[in-house]
């Protein structure tokens, strides 16, 4: 009884899984999977062989027996750590929209942080198939998790970070954290605090390594480094944002002129509670933050900003368009991300001249050699496009 009720779920009748129709038609698995699913890399010829052969046998690809016919769900699934976090709802919204006006349903997958809820759904749910395609939102997968979906077939995009041998679209979140922390180092800062995310999920995010190695390795390069008590954790919320600031400022002896945050709700968060205690931002702290949150340019907060909804667009034209048979349409891209200067960063008070002047000759690091062009412009210099000027603060 159980291996019926698993051909059952898997889409055949008791009787004919998709093993059945695989070795009556002379071929694969997988290629049986793509034939009835209307996936490109099958012959008219295999195709129309093994569509007779899986109604000769009575089985049914999908839930219905009309799909059989189309070959496609016309649903996309979206895989989610979470929904309730900015990047994540504003790239799910960016999916919906290309898959609206594209006529496809979306399913959503969230896993709400819960690594039992993950496994659950790599073990029932994507494995016997209801989708035609997946894109998953900034998480790694695992190799079983690859394998399972390489067994159905269906083209596979990542977006929001890199994961290794899956394609990606994403911001360069190392030059992203780069370009924020020279920023503040051309500003004269020196005594720089560090709040990043950590992964407490066990969902194996690539996105905090990155930003944490782009702030690190900006410091080193610059010939400065951070005190240990500086590195201060949150999980890319307001509230930890908040909690962090607290954390850092209650801690003995001297305080850091200027605070990098892994994400603009850190940022927003730390923000909030600096207010509070009466630290004035950014006389006496400036906060940077990366994003560009739909919050951001209403608390005046300077960012390096990235657009989660154009990625989840692009990534969803990707599948679509394989889909619809552009071999090779999925790829790994870079999206693109720029500093946006506001009223949150300021040189320090008691910048020394001569720093300032080292601050403008310091350049950028990168994985191999350090690009001049992630220097902010001087007062006789133009910024590049990838740069705005700094808005006038607001009087009191």
């Amino acid at each position: 009884m159980a291996k019926t009720s698993e051909r059952s779920q898997r889409g055949g009748h008791a009787g004919a899984s998709i093993e059945d129709v695989a070795k009556a038609a002379g071929v694969s698995t997988a290629t049986v999977s793509r034939a009835v699913r209307g996936l490109p890399r099958v012959s008219p010829a295999t195709r129309e062989k093994i569509l007779r052969v899986a109604g000769e046998l009575g089985y049914v690809a999908s839930s219905s027996a009309s799909g059989l016919a189309t070959g496609r769900t016309r649903t996309i699934g979206v895989l989610a750590p979470y929904v309730d976090r900015w990047f994540f709802f504003k790239a799910i919204e960016g999916v919906d929209r290309e898959l609206h006006a594209r006529g496809y349903n979306l399913s959503l997958f969230n896993l709400g942080g819960q690594r039992g809820a993950r496994e659950r759904l790599f073990s029932k749910t994507m494995v016997y198939k209801q989708i035609d395609a997946l894109l998953v939102l900034c998480m790694s997968l695992t190799s079983e998790e690859i394998a399972d979906l390489q067994r159905i077939d269906i083209p596979l995009v990542i977006v929001g970070g890199p994961v290794e041998d899956c394609p990606s679209i994403g911001i360069d979140d190392y030059a992203a954290s780069v370009e924020a922390t020279m920023h503040l180092l051309n500003l004269g800062h020196r005594e720089i605090a560090l709040l990043h995310g950590q992964d407490d999920s066990d969902l194996n995010f690539t996105v905090p390594r990155l930003r944490v190695d782009g702030f690190t390795d900006a410091m080193t390069s610059a010939g400065f480094s951070m005190p240990p008590e500086w590195d201060i954790f949150g999980n890319f919320t307001v509230g930890s944002g908040q909690q962090a600031f607290d954390e850092l400022w209650d801690k003995p002896g001297p305080k850091p002129t200027a605070l990098f945050c892994a994400s603009d709700e850190m940022a927003m968060g730390a923000m909030l509670q600096a207010r509070r205690r009466g630290v004035r931002v950014p006389e006496e702290l400036s906060i940077i933050g990366i994003d560009n949150h739909e919050f951001a340019e209403a608390m005046g907060l300077t960012t390096v900003a990235q657009d989660p909804v154009e990625q989840g667009q692009l990534g969803t034209r990707m599948l679509l368009d394989e889909l619809g048979g552009a071999a090779g349409a999925v790829r790994s891209m870079k999206a693109p991300h720029r500093l946006i200067i506001r009223e949150t960063t300021a040189p320090p008070r008691a910048a020394p001249p001569a720093a300032a002047h080292r601050a403008g000759q310091n350049q950028a690091p990168s994985k191999n050699q350090a690009p001049s062009k992630n220097q902010e412009p001087s007062k006789n210099q133009p910024a590049s496009k990838n740069q705005t000027t700094r808005k006038p603060a607001p009087t009191a």
